[in-house]
């Protein structure tokens, strides 16, 4: 069994997605995106960055190691009716079925950064992309204080330790790691600029019910709760996340959560 994909179909991760819609169109539309322009959208989940390409016009492909997923994000296109967008099962590591420079725009936010063969991913990404083309990455970065980087950091403190070939998705989060890695895939270093951006989650509910959603839902969560349980530290994981939570709310709303989290943005010009 694949062990990234078991991860992301554990749970069902468009609970968290649902939070993530306005940040996903305001990224997408600082991207440029144009009619008929050729986009993949790499661990693309239910379609948070992919639909509002295709509402823009851009014929697109999502591809997410998730099979539940890929069945959410083709279930949200059907329902607005867009015809320019389908979504498949794929690894970032192994895109074997994608032909060589097939697109104008490779985007992957949040999600490629979680495949394994770190080195790999880069390649299969420039290959696919068209030249004169983009990649355009958003990745978590390690030790960071916002809130994704915090709950993958607490998470690990309550889980097992991962195998010794393990690479952490959050060394995607490293400047130097990923101009290595785009370089190795033959990009000139001077083809890659990276800058620190905001991504805000937005939760129709107090912190303690978004918690929930991570809890129930978020694979790499509801793996720490499951390990924190067999040795009687599931309440300390509770109490450092939902304290976690509620310092990193920005709403004046008590029924509504505002987070904003930040992320490594990433963009590759392909020769």
């Amino acid at each position: 069994m694949n062990a990234n994909k078991a991860l992301w179909e554990k749970g069902d991760f468009t609970r968290i997605a649902a939070a993530m819609r306005e940040s996903g169109d305001a990224l997408v539309e600082s991207l440029g995106v144009t009619p008929g322009a050729k986009v993949l959208d790499l661990g693309c989940g239910d379609g948070t960055t992919a639909l509002p390409a295709a509402r823009r016009g851009a014929d697109v492909l999502g591809v997410d190691i998730a099979s539940n997923l890929v069945a959410a994000g083709a279930a949200r296109a059907a329902l607005e009716g867009l015809r320019n967008i389908r979504f498949e099962e794929g690894d970032a590591s192994d895109l074997a079925n994608l032909a060589d420079k097939s697109f104008d725009l490779v985007v992957t936010i949040f999600g490629a950064m979680f495949a394994p063969r770190p080195f790999d991913v880069a390649k299969e990404m420039v290959r696919v992309t068209k030249p004169g083309g983009r990649i355009v990455m958003g990745n978590w970065i390690p030790g960071d204080p916002t809130l994704v980087a915090q709950i993958l950091r607490i998470s690990g403190a309550y889980s097992p330790p991962p195998p010794e070939s393990f690479v952490s998705p959050v060394c995607w989060g490293v400047e130097a790691d990923v101009i290595e890695r785009f370089t190795a895939a033959g990009v000139p270093q001077a083809n890659i600029a990276c800058k620190r951006d905001t991504y805000v989650f937005d939760h129709a509910g107090p912190p303690s019910d978004f918690l929930d959603a991570f809890q129930q839902y978020y694979g790499p969560t509801m793996n720490a709760f499951e390990a924190a349980a067999k040795d009687g530290r599931e309440e300390a994981l509770r109490a450092e996340l939902d304290a976690l939570f509620a310092a990193q709310n920005v709403s004046a709303d008590p029924q509504r959560t505002r987070i904003p989290a930040t992320f490594l943005r990433l963009t590759v010009q392909v020769d």
